[in-house]
């Protein structure tokens, strides 16, 4: 067989920690796997290589780091882990073996995204960047989610820099930055009341942003953030500007009905305007929801609508949208390709 039609038993496409916990499990089956890890245009970007733990500073709720860690460094170890059993990754050069021993800055600049895939014939086509097709008996898709940020130039150095931006509360709210601070919550919808209702345990006060007069949550989630005194509205409100150089200081609000403008002081800011999954490159080949999140044909495995197509992480998961429960997915979709390639006899 000639490399040109060289068929791979698994691709996985997406580098956060379901693609990559795809990976190590795939490697050590000895399936050698191709990850397209993606290649960072812009902060959010379509497909962040490591996944939105590469803009997180500080990680303390995934098991193993009882004083936290770094979110860039646990997504290197991550690779290097998958890398050390044999994992191969698109780059420009072609599919290749990276040196897990070296230094990861600067890596990702040489990875591929993917940019298609047609799935509507066996062997599967998995496009890079360099419009080269690699087949592919079993893909396996962990593209994960973005969050929909403002937009805002300070908005994004501060996310970038920990400067006490972020789009997660769950993820980040307890970190001592956030502690006994007034913090503030942009957004209407039930994942924004959600946030600002845990952000209560840890902040001294949290205003909810809202462009309207009224919330588009539910009205069980209205009335528990209406009813609670830590919490306070601004009602018919959009963020002009993040203030703050190394760390947030404030928000600059505009209102909606009078234009006028005002400075809110704050020590965090949380962005709840939802996310939005990296699926587009799919075009339709596989069954999504109205959000654009792949839908399981089994919803206690990985399996998606095209049969020997598995899908696994934050792409698939609208609800938790956490690094451990995406490694979790990114499991069961290698230990179900690894099934499906032995049921279909690919050794």
């Amino acid at each position: 067989m000639n490399a040109a039609s060289h068929v791979e038993k698994v691709i996985i496409i997406g580098s956060g920690p379901a693609g990559w916990t795809a990976a190590i499990y795939a490697a050590r089956a000895n399936l050698s796997p191709v990850v397209f890890a993606g290649r960072p245009k812009q902060v959010p970007s379509t497909l962040l290589p490591g996944g939105q733990l590469m803009l997180t500073t500080e990680v303390e709720n995934y098991p193993g780091f009882p004083h936290g860690v770094d979110g860039p460094k646990l997504m290197w170890a991550f690779e290097a882990q998958a890398l050390r059993f044999g994992t191969r990754v698109v780059t420009d050069k072609g599919v290749v073996t990276p040196d897990a021993s070296q230094q990861f800055n600067g890596r990702e600049a040489a990875y591929q995204d993917c940019v298609k895939v047609d799935l509507s014939a066996r062997p599967f086509r998995v496009f890079g960047e360099d419009g080269k097709a690699l087949l592919a008996h079993t893909v396996i898709i962990s593209t994960g989610a973005t969050a929909n940020w403002l937009g805002l130039p300070n908005e994004q150095r501060l996310a970038r820099s920990g400067g006490g931006v972020s789009a997660c509360a769950v993820c980040d709210g307890a970190l001592p930055v956030f502690r006994n601070k007034e913090v503030a919550v942009v957004g209407g919808g039930d994942s924004a009341i959600e946030e600002a209702t845990y952000l209560t345990k840890f902040a001294s006060k949290v205003y909810i942003v809202h462009r309207r007069d009224q919330l588009r949550a539910s009205k069980i989630m209205q009335q528990r953030a209406l009813t609670n005194p830590k919490i306070e509205m601004k009602w018919n409100k959009t963020v002009e500007d993040v203030l703050g150089e190394s760390m947030i200081t404030g928000l600059r609000l505009r209102d909606t009905v009078s234009g006028q403008v005002s400075d809110l002081p704050v020590g965090g800011l949380f962005c709840a305007i939802g996310h939005t999954p990296a699926t587009q490159f799919l075009a339709g080949q596989l069954e999504l929801d109205a959000k654009g999140y792949i839908k399981l044909r089994d919803p206690y495995r990985s399996t998606t609508s095209v049969d020997g197509v598995f899908a696994a992480g934050d792409c698939v998961d609208s609800v938790y949208r956490q690094a451990i429960t995406a490694a979790g997915m990114g499991c069961k979709a290698a230990i179900d390709a690894e099934r499906w390639l032995g049921e279909h006899g690919v050794h």
